[in-house]
C-alpha cells in the first residue's frame, strides 16, 4: 500500500504498521484512521500471522492531531455522531483483530496512542516512553477506552488514569500491567520481532479462536458499552467546556472551566 500516513510492511508471516508522521509526533488524522483500517485489512487477508504496530522518529503517538482538533468546534451533531463512530470503530477492530497483536512503543503515547497501545494484545515500552489518557485536560472524556481499560485494570486504577488525566512512565504501566515489557530503545523491535517469532509457532487457527474465547466474556457489555461511548463522545464535544478546553489548548493557556 502507498507510504502515506501509515506504512506497512511484510517480512514473512510477520507484518509491521509504521504510524508515518513522524513531523508531528505521529498524531492522529482521520486520514490515518482510515489508512489504519485499511492496513489492518490487508493484514488480515495476507499470509502474515502476527502484527507489530508501532511509530516512525521519536513518539509512539501523540493523539489527535491539533488540525484536526481544531476542526471537532465547528461539527455537527450528526458530523460529531459520524467521527465518534469512526473512532469507536478503528479501536474494536484493533482489539477484536483475529491475529495477535503488538504494540512496540517508542516513545511518547498520549491520548489516543495510549489507546492503541491498549487494544494491543502484547505492548512494549522504551523506558522513556510517557503513557496517559488525557482527554479531560481539555474537557473531554476518553469514552471509548475507558470499555476495555476498566476491564484490564479494575475500576480504581481506571479512576485514577481516567478522571485526573495524569501522565505516566513506562515503569508505572508496566506495574499496572498496561505494558508486558519494557525494553531498551535498541532492543525494542528486535525484541518485538523475537515475540512475534515465538508467537509462530503456535497454531494460527488456536490464537485466533483464543483471542475470540477471550473477548467473548466481555462480548455483548462491550457492545453496549461502545454503542454508549460513542453517544457520550459526540456528546461531549457540545459542551461549554470542551470548547473553552480546546481553545485553551490551541492558545497554550490554562482553561477557564465553566463545569457546563
Amino acid at each position: 500500500m502507498p507510504d502515506n500516513s501509515i506504512q506497512l510492511e511484510h517480512d514473512g508471516q510477520i507484518a509491521t504498521l509504521t504510524l508515518n508522521r513522524p513531523e508531528k509526533r505521529n498524531a492522529i488524522s482521520f486520514e490515518l484512521l482510515e489508512e489504519f483500517l485499511a492496513a489492518l485489512d490487508e493484514v488480515e487477508r495476507s499470509p502474515s500471522q502476527v502484527l507489530i504496530i508501532t511509530g516512525a522518529g521519536k513518539a509512539f503517538c501523540a493523539g489527535l492531531d491539533l488540525e484536526e482538533l481544531k476542526s471537532l468546534l465547528g461539527k455537527t451533531p450528526a458530523e460529531n455522531i459520524a467521527d465518534s463512530e469512526r473512532i469507536a470503530h478503528v479501536f474494536r477492530r484493533l482489539y477484536d483483530f483475529p491475529k495477535p497483536t503488538i504494540a512496540a512503543v517508542n516513545g511518547a503515547a498520549i491520548a489516543g496512542g495510549t489507546g492503541i497501545a491498549t487494544m494491543c494484545d502484547f505492548t512494549l515500552s522504551v523506558p522513556e516512553a510517557r503513557f496517559g489518557y488525557t482527554e479531560v485536560r481539555i474537557g473531554f472524556i476518553p469514552a471509548v477506552v475507558s470499555s476495555i481499560l476498566v476491564w484490564q485494570v479494575g475500576h480504581k486504577i481506571a479512576r485514577d488514569l481516567l478522571i485526573s488525566g495524569r501522565l505516566f512512565d513506562a515503569a508505572e504501566a508496566h506495574r499496572l500491567g498496561l505494558v508486558n515489557e519494557v525494553v531498551a530503545a535498541e532492543q525494542l523491535m528486535p525484541r518485538a520481532h523475537a515475540l512475534a517469532m515465538s508467537l509462530l509457532e503456535n497454531s494460527p487457527a488456536s490464537m485466533c479462536a483464543t483471542k475470540k474465547l477471550i473477548n467473548g466474556f466481555i462480548g455483548q457489555d462491550l457492545n453496549r458499552q461502545f454503542a454508549e461511548s460513542v453517544e457520550q463522545n459526540a456528546k461531549a464535544r457540545t459542551t461549554a467546556d470542551f470548547r473553552e478546553g480546546v481553545t485553551s489548548f490551541l492558545e497554550k493557556r490554562k482553561p477557564k472551566w465553566t463545569g457546563e
